[in-house]
C-alpha cells in the first residue's frame, strides 16, 4: 500500500473520530451576584435585573443568578460603585454621574439636551460609543456589561408651576453631585443643592429644598408626588444607567461564564428599556392622578432654556474631555445625517 493511501486512510479515520466526539459542554460554577441599585424595587431597573437573572439561570442550568438590592441598601451610587471596584460587591446598576468622576467619557451624557429622541439614545448606548467607553472601564477596576436607562429628566417643585424659564429663579433644586448639573441649574437662576438620592425625599418633605429633577418613573416610584405639587416636562437631560461588574470578579470567571454574563446583560436591556418606556407614559398619568399639576414650557421658552444652558458645554469640556465629546458627537452626527 502506498504512503499516500496510508496517509489518506489515517486522515479519514481521525476525521471520523473527531466528528464522533461531541463538543465540550460549557462549564458554569455556582454564582449569585449581588447587584446594588439606588432606586426602589418597583422602578424599571428591576425589570432588567430580573430578566438578566432569569437569562443567567436558564443559560447555566440554574447555577448562576443575580440578587438585587434596592433603595441604596448597599450604599448610594457612588459608594456602591467603589465597592464594586474593590470587589466587595459584584455588580451595580448606577447613574452615569456616579462614575463620571472615575471615567470622564461617561460625563458626556450629563450635558443638557444631548439627545433628541429615544432612537438616538438606543443607537448610542448599543453602538460604537458604548464600545469606546467600555474599553476604558477595566483600567478603573470595572467591566461595563451594558447601558440601561433611567430616562429623560424632568423638574418638580413645591412652590409654583414653571411656565417660563424665569420661574426657575430662586428655587432651591436638589441635583446630582456633579459639576455639570450644578452649572446647568445655576444658569437657569435656581440654587442647585448637591445631595445623595437617598436624602432627597426627606429634604423635600422638610422644605430643605424646593424641588428636584428626575425621570418620571423614578419620581413616581419614589413617591415624590407626596411632597411635590408641580411637574414640568423639560426633558432637559438624559440619564443612562450603566451595568457594571467588578473586574476582580469578572477575572475570576471562566470564559463560558463571562460570555453568558455579557450576553444576558445585553439581552436584558430590551426588557429594561421596554419597561422604562411604557412606565414613563403611565407615570405621567399616575402623577396627575396623585394630584400633581403637569405643565410644559412653550417652544419659545424651551428655546430660551436651551440658550441659557448652552454655555455649559464649553465650561464642561475640561471635565468631559473634548476627545470624548467629539467621539460621541461623531456618532450623533452620523445618526442625524450630518
Amino acid at each position: 500500500m502506498s504512503k499516500s493511501i496510508i496517509r489518506a486512510s489515517v486522515l479519514a479515520l481521525l476525521t471520523t473520530v473527531m466528528l464522533a466526539v461531541p463538543a465540550q459542554a460549557a462549564e458554569y460554577g455556582s454564582h449569585t451576584f449581588k447587584v446594588s441599585n439606588g432606586a426602589s424595587e418597583d422602578h424599571p431597573v428591576s425589570a432588567g435585573i430580573n430578566a438578566m437573572s432569569a437569562c443567567l439561570e436558564d443559560g447555566s442550568g440554574g447555577k448562576m443568578k443575580l440578587r438585587g438590592f434596592y433603595n441604596g441598601q448597599l450604599g448610594d451610587d457612588a459608594e456602591a460603585t467603589q465597592s464594586v471596584r474593590s470587589g466587595s460587591i459584584e455588580m451595580v446598576v448606577t447613574g452615569a454621574a456616579a462614575i463620571g468622576g472615575i471615567e470622564p467619557a461617561m460625563s458626556v451624557f450629563e450635558l443638557p439636551f444631548m439627545f433628541a429622541s429615544d432612537k438616538e439614545v438606543d443607537a448610542i448606548m448599543t453602538g460604537p460609543y458604548f464600545d469606546y467607553v467600555a474599553a476604558k472601564m477595566p483600567a478603573h477596576g470595572l467591566v461595563m456589561l451594558s447601558i440601561w436607562e433611567n430616562g429623560f429628566r424632568n423638574a418638580t417643585n413645591a412652590k409654583r408651576p414653571i411656565n417660563a424659564v424665569s420661574d426657575f429663579e430662586g428655587l432651591n433644586f436638589r441635583v446630582m453631585q456633579n459639576p455639570i448639573f450644578l452649572d446647568t441649574f445655576r444658569r437657569l437662576g435656581a440654587n442647585p443643592v448637591p445631595m445623595a438620592f437617598g436624602e432627597v425625599f426627606t429634604a423635600l418633605e422638610t422644605g430643605a429644598v424646593d424641588g428636584q429633577e428626575n425621570p418620571l418613573p423614578l419620581i413616581q416610584a419614589s413617591k415624590f408626588y407626596e411632597v411635590q405639587k408641580y411637574l414640568t416636562l423639560t426633558r432637559h437631560a438624559y440619564s443612562p444607567t450603566p451595568v457594571l461588574m467588578s473586574k476582580a470578579v469578572w477575572d475570576g470567571l471562566n470564559a463560558d461564564e463571562q460570555a453568558l454574563v455579557q450576553d444576558c446583560a445585553a439581552s436584558a436591556r430590551d426588557a429594561q428599556i421596554a419597561k422604562s418606556r411604557s412606565v414613563t407614559t403611565e407615570a405621567q398619568v399616575e402623577l396627575q392622578n396623585e394630584g400633581m399639576e403637569v405643565s410644559e414650557l412653550s417652544a419659545e421658552e424651551m428655546d430660551k432654556l436651551r440658550a441659557l444652558v448652552a454655555p455649559v458645554y464649553d465650561a464642561s469640556m475640561e471635565t468631559v474631555g473634548k476627545d470624548n465629546f467629539d467621539a460621541l458627537m461623531t456618532e450623533l452626527n452620523k445618526l442625524r445625517g450630518k
